[in-house]
């Protein structure tokens, strides 16, 4: 892209805090070749094409750091059932949850799946997302898993995003290892995750740490493989109930630890150790109708950065809808509009170990950045069922 001077903004470069220009054109960004080459206040014209902002709001583009967009089938019928009283561990234990997806997600192949995802895609990226994280996780087969990640690259090829793969095959037990956790995670989750990476499908590792699926010592020899072919880890942890999973990721640093409800202060201090994100889902909390909160202040206290994401999946988060995260954020955690902004962006960007490519308005990264009819951070948060998106801008280009 030509060298493009975005002015007559209100910047929130979210880099080091939240800066809110005081009034329009008070900072300017100069992008070239994709990235963000300077940010300041008047600068320099030189022959530059000039993008006049209008006044409008302009931000880091939101980023979502855990989604599970691609998937197959419906899980409605289960929303029904927690309506009537049935907890999720009685659903997934009766072969409903993951289990379920497990059957439809088997079925569909690669075009399948990016046809089934893409509108999931297209709702996150009309809310100006520019970077995704797409889990595997619903085939619970090595072929089916490496299916889901093919499907999610495709998806970063037919879209201008950036596309984040993680391997999530220790995401449940499916019904043909019942009882045998151990040769799972050998013959599946670390099989698999051997030929995900031999064939370029996988950035990072992921695995759901609670009763209902894996504890820390079946994971460590996922964990040890993970950090011998030199991925990043994360890890669903502390959801339904305190298991251990943090601590036990802290461990390995993880990038981020994910859900949290059942943290604890002692938690907090080994993620801030170790440089862990806290990855907050409202979206399944609100789902779940759950009424344990995560402790948001012991963060706060320990200085661990917290991101915000949707959790986008068929059955306990169907929620495509980064900006609906941020006010739930708010709105359940109790989190400040700074705290939520930071949520899908810098943060964000932490928690996919992405912080020194996007996630701030700042020289060297790239010019991912989104524009919108408001005039504070506020305004996006605090509304509801709105988007005031004017442009979403990719790479420094302005995009659909």
């Amino acid at each position: 892209m030509p060298a493009t001077l975005w002015t007559n903004a209100r910047v929130v470069t979210a880099d080091g805090g939240i800066d809110r220009a005081p009034q329009p054109g008070a900072l300017e960004v100069l992008t070239e070749g994709g990235r963000i080459v300077a940010v300041g206040p008047a600068l320099p014209r030189n022959g530059h094409r000039i993008v006049d902002c209008g006044g409008r709001l302009l931000t880091p583009a939101p980023i979502d750091c855990h989604t599970h967009i691609v998937f197959g089938g419906d899980r409605a019928a289960e929303f029904e059932m927690r309506l009537d009283g049935v907890p999720y561990t009685r659903i997934a234990q009766a072969g409903g949850g993951i289990t379920s997806s497990m059957r439809a997600t088997r079925a569909m192949d690669v075009a399948a799946l990016v046809a089934a995802s893409l509108p999931r895609l297209d709702h996150l990226l009309a809310e100006g997302t520019c970077t995704v994280e797409i889990k595997s996780g619903y085939g619970l087969s090595v072929e089916a898993e490496l299916t889901m990640l093919r499907a999610a690259r495709a998806l970063g090829q037919a879209r201008k995003v950036r596309v984040c793969t993680t391997w999530l095959a220790a995401h449940a037990l499916p019904p043909e290892y019942e009882g045998r956790p151990d040769a799972y995670i050998a013959e599946v989750a670390i099989a698999g995750l051997n030929a995900a990476h031999a064939q370029g499908l996988v950035d990072a590792v992921d695995s759901f740490c609670e009763g209902i699926a894996f504890t820390p010592a079946q994971l460590a020899p996922l964990y040890g493989r993970a950090r011998a072919l030199g991925l990043p880890v994360k890890i669903h942890s502390e959801q339904l109930s305190p298991f251990g999973g943090t601590a036990f990721a802290c461990a390995y640093n993880a990038l981020s630890a994910d859900h949290l409800e059942y943290a604890t202060e002692a938690d907090a201090q080994a993620m801030a150790a170790s440089g862990t994100v806290a990855v907050l889902l409202p979206g399944a909390f609100y789902t779940l109708r759950e009424t344990k909160l995560p402790p948001v202040a012991a963060f706060r206290a320990a200085g661990v950065p917290m991101a915000l994401a949707t959790d986008c999946n068929p059955g306990t988060s169907p929620l495509t809808s980064i900006l609906l995260t941020m006010n739930m954020g708010a709105t359940l955690f109790r989190m400040t509009v700074a705290e939520c902004l930071l949520g899908v962006t810098a943060h964000a960007a932490q928690a996919l170990g992405l912080q020194n490519v996007t996630g701030r308005i700042a020289p060297g990264l790239a010019a991912d950045m989104a524009l919108w009819d408001v005039d504070t951070p506020a305004q996006l948060v605090a509304r509801i069922g709105f988007n005031p998106l004017h442009a979403r801008i990719y790479q420094g280009e302005l995009v659909a």
